[in-house]
């Protein structure tokens, strides 16, 4: 590329599209500056393949005046003076083409990667095949089932937002995924949006993507778990004496997994001293993930959804759900018992009512184009909150006494 921008698309390229009244090259990034002559969601839909050979990603913004003086497109008209300059003083639509990163290998994402795979592989055979690492190391890949099951539910689902993200023109980086040596190997993983959201419509799509395909994968790695053999605890963890232990609870998701499993005769039966598969747990993990995920405030997908569906209104919904969880954490103080250790799972709630708070307060993402959603969408965003109120249990985990 020249990075001047002289190898972009030239006015005369999108007519019947977007009518260029100037245009501002600086940088590599181009902006035409103009009106639509479709409907505003649509152009970026419309020109995006023809700027992608050109090398650029697309996106239509309200802009103010250029800070400095335009080049004319050359069909528009030059300003009282003649001096080939437009002035404006009001905002107006701006296709905003900048140039695509270059390929290569991203290595960033790729460290992560690794890295996370090791730390999901290390707590995988220490804590949930119980192996004894530090006396026989080799023997960690035999974790190799969890891990794949854990990062596999949540690489599919920042790639269901990659791909819809790509589909509507939106500049986005591949997944980072987040090494975390305890419990679970990982803290999850993310995608980064570089580009602007064009419309509700495409806001709605990178939001619900990536809980759809997750929770597919979910259930897939779940019944998988059920199917396969437990694993055997060693004396040593069961006589190994701990103060206490930790019984996590299942959704009604994994209740209804479980007995259409058991119902069909696949499942195999927890003896007195044996666990179900850890693949399971990666399952209920993909669970938990998507309810947090689906909650409706900030940049979280489900305020992705709600912002979608309702517009402006989303602050409103996003303000409630920091009380929502502070109350279900209070309500959990007082009426369950004293855990053996100095914290219960209201502190949980707790935090993540912190959190809530913080995103509600930063605000939603905010669409170029802010028209309302057509009712098949929003019909599947009611689904997908239905779905993630089935990944729910109010008690995920209990601290009890051994």
């Amino acid at each position: 590329m020249s990075g001047n921008g002289d190898d972009a698309p030239s006015p005369g390229e999108l007519a019947g599209v977007f009518h260029v009244a100037a245009v501002d090259k600086r940088d590599g990034t181009v902006r035409y500056f103009g009106e639509p002559l479709v409907r505003p969601d649509a152009v970026v839909e419309t020109l995006r393949p023809q700027f992608a050979q050109s090398g650029y990603s697309l996106s239509l913004e309200r802009q103010p005046a250029p800070p400095s003086p335009v080049q004319p497109a050359p069909t528009a008209p030059v300003g009282p003076a003649g001096d080939g300059f437009e002035t404006r003083e009001t905002q107006q639509y701006a296709l905003v083409a900048e140039p695509q990163e270059s390929g290569g290998i991203p290595w960033l994402n790729v460290g992560l990667l690794v890295a996370t795979i090791a730390s999901t592989l290390f707590v995988g055979a220490s804590s949930w095949y119980y192996i004894p690492v530090t006396d026989q190391p080799l023997r960690i890949f035999e974790a190799w089932p969890f891990v794949a099951a854990m990062l596999g539910v949540l690489g599919i689902h920042e790639l269901g937002h990659y791909a819809a993200a790509r589909h509507h023109g939106v500049d986005v980086t591949l997944p980072y995924f987040i090494p975390f040596p305890s419990l679970l190997g990982t803290m999850g993983a993310v995608i980064n949006i570089r580009g602007h959201i064009p419309s509700r419509k495409a806001l709605f799509d990178i939001g619900v993507a990536g809980p759809l395909a997750g929770l597919v994968a979910t259930v897939v790695v779940t019944v998988v778990g059920f199917t396969l053999d437990p694993i055997q605890v060693p004396r040593r963890v069961r006589e190994g004496g701990a103060e206490y232990a930790i019984n996590f609870q299942d959704p009604l998701l994994m209740q209804a997994i479980e007995a259409l499993v058991t119902a069909l005769g696949v499942g195999t039966s927890v003896g007195p001293t044996e666990a179900v598969h850890p693949v399971v747990f990666a399952g209920w993990a993909g669970m938990f993930f998507t309810f947090l995920n689906l909650l409706p405030v900030g940049q979280l997908d489900g305020g992705h959804i709600v912002r979608a569906i309702v517009g402006q209104r989303q602050e409103t919904v996003a303000a409630a759900v920091p009380g929502g969880l502070f109350a279900l954490a209070g309500f959990l103080y007082f009426t369950q018992d004293a855990p053996p250790v100095g914290f219960g799972v209201w502190t949980l709630w707790v935090f993540w009512g912190l959190l809530a708070a913080g995103m509600a307060y930063a605000g939603p993402a905010r669409p170029t184009v802010d028209e309302a959603l057509d009712q098949r969408r929003a019909t599947l965003g009611l689904v997908t909150f239905g779905l993630g109120l089935a990944c729910f249990t109010p008690i995920p985990f209990e601290i009890v006494a051994t």
